[in-house]
């Protein structure tokens, strides 16, 4: 049913010609397909209602706009197989939209909505309303065509489309739209069949690699930072008595909810140990640790060997070690150390710097070594759990899984935790997802073999995953920020007082949407939901606000309201402050509360540069999400993603300097467009692990008596 409303995939540029009737879409259309020697795609809904007309004398109806939404998609669909250049659409199903919430009062099939918003296009040329009115049988409110205008307006707006305004005579427009549909030509990649062939089997168009090619040679888009969030403005600190309420609120309706801790475990531990690979190039084992650390300003690897035994795995790399060389426990001292580090390292050893940070020995309880995986179960059951079961879904990389799940069978056999039932998912990170890498002189890098290079495109591809998963309550926490069993009860309070202000929160959003449903809202309560948004959720008021009439103001607070919500414990600075959370100020000059990573600031602009020193909290990535709408429906999280987050980073390949594409990160632009609310939590609840040495840490330690 579905598939009657999709975009099939195209290897072409898709432009629309976008606006209310009588501006001219048609004529254009059919130039510019000229002009290009392609084809253009007709408006389907004209046919339907010139013949609906013709035989019963009525105009469109709300059963209407479905039939025209199949129509028109199966028109363009075999139209864009028939070019590889550019496709000229004279509407597309946002177009419908328009039209719908226009002429029945706001409404708009949810089927519909969907692939409006969900089917995307190079390039919209928004047509205004200066070419005379042409009557025919089918148009009519002339005098609206002003609003009409407006409203297309806005929706390319709100929808975040790539649109440019046409204006003036025919000349004038044809003139405007071959320059544009040049730019986009211009920066297209040529790709050979092969190429063609290679991007259809990972699930993405032609079109699509153009956007990122595009992406990386225009660079990236810094956040305009308006004010670091404070306590107080931005960031809440509650005191214990409320914290307490909230765990509590938490703890009386949790069996109610469904529940789901979402860990991102896919990256491997190579750079827990990236001054060991340096220790096994450079150290020479006649010289002493101390020698070694000095000439190499090297502190780590003294502190690594100076508390070697204290290491979760120590013994098992020991007893590796001998197995590989029976002579292992009279070696020399150096030569022992280079020993023991091989064993940990190579692939004929234990092979650490292969696994994820999730498999490897994290903790040691007595004798009794556990992996930061088995942590996360163990955690679950703190707060991410109800009625004694807990649903756990892990992000991995695809050749990590046999790994992953044969730790699961080992824990199970071991009827380690049989008081709870566990339901562990795991996916990996989606070949769609994955993004093109170029050159220094600008050009696509390929492999050796001429295919594409394709990259992950960081945590932001984690959204499809996150987007799959359907649960009243979503935690999530990074895979190696766990702290062993003692220590976590206290830090797991400070998850169930993210949720229970995630619930308050929702319950009080979700009566508010229910009576602007309801269109019985009058000024006294607006007042009282604007009062909510501003203070509770961090929205900021449209200035206009105040000149809205009473229906806009339903609208515009419907939309603001009607979207996912995250609350983020947040952290003090300790040391340089760094990305966090901040007010940014976006292109359309909207302000709103984000997260922000250090590489989206521009610290050569000295005011960026001092908002960021007066950052006092940063984002820990300790983040409960609620997914679900007023309905019970499940929010399509891609609708809420600033795509201008994106991240171009300097990487190697193959010895080779290029510049890759990360998507906006899953907890940055990836949530760009959700209700935000920050929320002060102690340190302690952040303890990663970035070098094997935070093994070391407290938080990672645990004395045999506490077992």
């Amino acid at each position: 049913m579905e598939e009657k409303y999709k975009q099939e995939p195209a290897h072409c540029i898709k432009v629309v010609l976008f606006g209310p009737e009588s501006t001219g879409k048609t004529t254009l259309s059919k130039q510019l397909a000229e002009h290009y020697n392609s084809v253009w795609v007709p408006e389907y809904a004209r046919e339907y209602l010139q013949n609906k007309w013709d035989r019963e004398r009525k105009t469109c109806e709300p059963e209407d706009l479905l039939p025209i939404a199949e129509g028109q998609m199966k028109l363009e669909n075999e139209l864009a197989k028939q070019t590889n250049t550019v496709l000229i659409c004279d509407t597309d199903l946002l177009e419908t939209k328009v039209y719908s919430e226009a002429y029945y009062q706001g409404s708009c099939n949810p089927m519909l909505e969907k692939f409006s918003i969900e089917n995307t296009y190079n390039l919209y040329f928004l047509t205004y309303i200066d070419i005379p009115w042409k009557k025919d049988d089918l148009r009519d409110r002339p005098e609206h065509r002003k609003d009409m205008f407006d409203a297309f307006h806005n929706e390319l707006i709100k929808h975040n489309r790539p649109f440019v305004l046409l204006k003036g005579d025919k000349e004038q427009r044809l003139k405007i739209a071959i320059e544009e549909i040049n730019k986009l030509l211009k920066v297209r990649v040529m790709l050979t069949e092969k190429d063609i062939k290679q991007i259809d089997t990972k699930g993405i168009t032609a079109d699509q690699v153009d956007a990122q090619v595009a992406r990386i040679k225009n660079g990236m888009s810094f956040s305009n930072l308006v004010a670091a969030a404070t306590i107080g403005q931005g960031i809440e600190r509650f005191s214990k008595d409320d914290i307490q309420d909230f765990i509590e609120s938490y703890e009386s309706k949790k069996d109610d909810l469904s529940t789901l801790k979402f860990v991102p475990a896919s990256g491997a531990a190579t750079r827990m140990f990236k001054f060991l690979f340096q220790f096994l190039k450079q150290y020479n084992p006649n010289e002493s640790i101390k020698d070694y650390a000095n000439k190499h300003n090297d502190a780590l690897i003294e502190t690594f060997f100076d508390n070697l035994e204290t290491f979760p795995f120590y013994k098992q790399v020991v007893e590796k070690a001998n197995d590989i060389n029976s002579d292992f426990d009279t070696l020399p001292e150096g030569e022992k150390y280079l020993e023991f580090v091989k064993t940990m390292l190579d692939e004929d050893g234990l092979n650490y710097s292969f696994l994820p940070k999730g498999l490897l020995p994290f903790h040691k309880y007595g004798y009794h070594v556990v992996t930061a995986f088995k942590e996360h179960m163990l955690e679950s059951t703190l707060y991410a759990s109800s009625r004694h079961t807990a649903n756990l879904h892990f992000t991995v990389s695809e050749k990590h899984l046999s790994y992953f799940k044969a730790e699961l069978d080992r824990i199970r056999q071991k009827q380690e935790m049989e008081t709870t039932i566990f339901n562990i998912s795991f996916s990996y990170q989606k070949e769609a997802t994955e993004t093109v890498a170029l050159t220094e002189d600008g050009h696509v890098f390929r492999n050796e073999d001429d295919s594409i290079l394709f990259r992950p495109a960081g945590h932001g591809a984690l959204l499809e995953n996150l987007n799959e998963l359907d649960h009243d309550i979503i935690f999530i926490k990074n895979v190696d920020n766990i702290v062993v069993a003692n220590k976590n009860v206290d830090v797991s309070e400070y998850k169930k007082l993210l949720a229970g202000i995630l619930i308050e929160t929702q319950e009080q959003v979700f009566s508010f949407l229910h009576k602007l449903d309801e269109d019985l809202v009058e000024e006294a309560e607006l007042l009282k939901i604007t009062s909510f948004l501003s203070s509770k959720v961090n929205g900021v008021i449209h200035e206009d606000f105040e000149d809205f009439t009473l229906e806009e103001k339903r609208v515009y607070l419907r939309e603001k309201l009607n979207r996912p919500i995250r609350v983020c414990g947040m952290v003090k600075n300790e040391g340089e402050p760094g990305g966090g959370p901040f007010w940014v100020k976006d292109e359309n000059g909207e302000v709103s509360l984000q997260i922000v990573e250090f590489a989206q600031i521009n610290v050569d602009d000295t005011t960026q540069k001092d908002i960021v020193k007066n950052a006092t909290h940063f984002n820990p990535t300790d983040l409960v999400c609620g997914v679900r709408n007023y309905k019970g429906e499940k929010f399509d999280l891609k609708e809420f993603v600033d795509p201008e987050a994106a991240f171009i980073t300097m990487k190697t390949q193959n010895g080779i300097d290029i510049k890759a594409l990360e998507l906006p990160g899953l907890w940055n632009g990836s949530m760009a467009h959700w209700n935000s609310i920050f929320v002060e939590v102690p340190l302690e609840t952040f303890n990663p692990v970035k070098t094997v040495n935070d093994l070391l840490k407290p938080a990672h330690q645990v004395t045999y008596e506490n077992v």
